[in-house]
């Protein structure tokens, strides 16, 4: 036989089951990997995804993106399977080893459920244990910069008191609500704003006590949970332009900028996509018209995305430090849509009355934080790439706590 002969009726029909294995693998890897996508802008079932996680309690828009992905990629790896079972060479012999498998297979996951039930419970058990004693808390934060300093800052002073800290970070949308609630976390840092529109469901008011009233009355009924004193910032929706564009139209306020808008393209973040107090009530309350449809992506790359001409109009923090460092220009919302969003730390009052020492660390941090200072323990970390915990070292020692 010539090499030709050999590497097409030999060596190919005995490779091709192993290589079809192989592409099914790389279908349905990325088929899943697809939906992250939209974390760039570039939609997708990921952007259901994303919502859904973000949402809390809505777990249809979470169904709407995971279940055609999922079925999306089993239709896949269903169809390479038949084409895979043509080119096997002892396909009989594989199907009773693929049989006895699949009954080994099964008895391995019901093993492995039962440990991992066994273990959860041990571990429900041993937290519970855990919690019991005086000196333990877990704090956790949002997926945002700011909501890990803010967390590391109350880790790092009740550490100093000896209390013992477990940080659980970057917890996505409503997640650090339901760890909450359901007893996993202690502590988290909050926005009046953001408890008042998002969890509570209430209406948008622009009166600052009021929200703070209510969400303060509001939680303590609903979830036995403490609201602290703010912190002395505000971080609210920032709607934002390329100062080049600001000076050259003359910018002020949103009202100027809805006037351009049709010519401009947008991007925005999920939260600001999908809650009540973002893009569908704002774009209505100023007439907002763009180019196209308003790009959904990380928030993060917002920043990046209008500072290199890709969007020309986002909403970002207005305490992000890369405001001033990428020449962007926060305009006035001057029909007052956004509701106030004062900084403050959530802690279960059960916790409270375990660990005193967390409401004297709250009482110390009651108006300690400017927005110039929180602006520049976010530039630390975002622009100059440094530590949370270092930063915090230093703002703590500053600060004289």
């Amino acid at each position: 036989m010539t090499d030709r002969q050999i590497l097409w009726q030999v060596e190919l029909p005995l490779a091709m089951s192993v290589i079809l294995t192989g592409v099914r693998v790389a279908m349905v890897i990325c088929v899943g990997v697809a939906t992250i996508a939209s974390a760039v802008g570039a939609g997708g079932l990921g952007v259901y995804i994303f919502r859904g996680l973000r949402d809390v309690g809505n777990t249809n828009l979470l169904l709407a993106g995971a279940l055609p992905a999922a079925l999306m990629a089993l239709a896949a790896d269903f169809s390479l399977g038949l084409l895979e079972q043509r080119f096997s060479v002892e396909a009989k012999t594989e199907k009773k080893r693929a049989s006895i498998l699949n009954k080994v297979v099964l008895a391995v996951i019901a093993l492995v459920l039962i440990g991992g039930a066994y273990g959860t419970w041990r571990a429900a058990r041993s937290r519970t244990q855990s919690l019991a004693s005086a000196a333990r808390v877990v704090v956790g934060s949002k997926d945002l910069t700011e909501s890990v300093l803010l967390t590391e800052i109350v880790a790092q002073m009740l550490e100093a008191r000896g209390v013992t800290v477990e940080r659980q970070f970057e917890l996505g949308g409503n997640l650090p609500h339901d760890a909450l609630v359901a007893g996993r976390i202690d502590l988290y840092p909050e926005y009046t704003g953001t408890a008042y529109t998002a969890i509570l469901r209430h209406p948008p008011i622009t009166d600052p006590r009021a929200v703070y009233e209510l969400v303060k009355r509001e939680y303590a009924e609903k979830f036995n949970v403490e609201v602290s004193s703010p912190l002395g910032f505000e971080n609210t929706f920032a709607i934002l332009v390329r100062g080049t564009e600001a000076r050259r139209l003359k910018l002020k306020t949103i009202s100027d900028a809805a006037l351009h808008a049709r010519g401009w393209r947008a991007g925005f973040g999920q939260d600001f996509m999908s809650r009540a107090d973002g893009y569908p009530g704002f774009s209505k309350a100023y007439g907002l018209k763009f180019a196209e449809q308003p790009r959904e992506m990380d928030l993060a790359l917002t920043y990046i995305a209008l500072a290199s001409n890709k969007v020309d109009l986002i909403a970002g923090n207005s305490t992000e430090g890369r405001i001033a460092a990428m020449d962007l220009v926060q305009l006035e919302d001057d029909r007052r849509y956004f509701p106030p969003y004062e900084a403050v730390y959530l802690g279960r009052k059960d916790s409270l009355a375990r660990v005193p020492v967390i409401g004297e660390v709250l009482a110390k941090l009651a108006n300690a934080i400017t927005t110039e200072e929180m602006r520049q323990l976010n530039y630390e970390v975002d622009a100059n790439k440094r530590g949370p915990a270092e930063v915090v070292r230093e703002w703590i020692k500053r600060k004289g706590f």
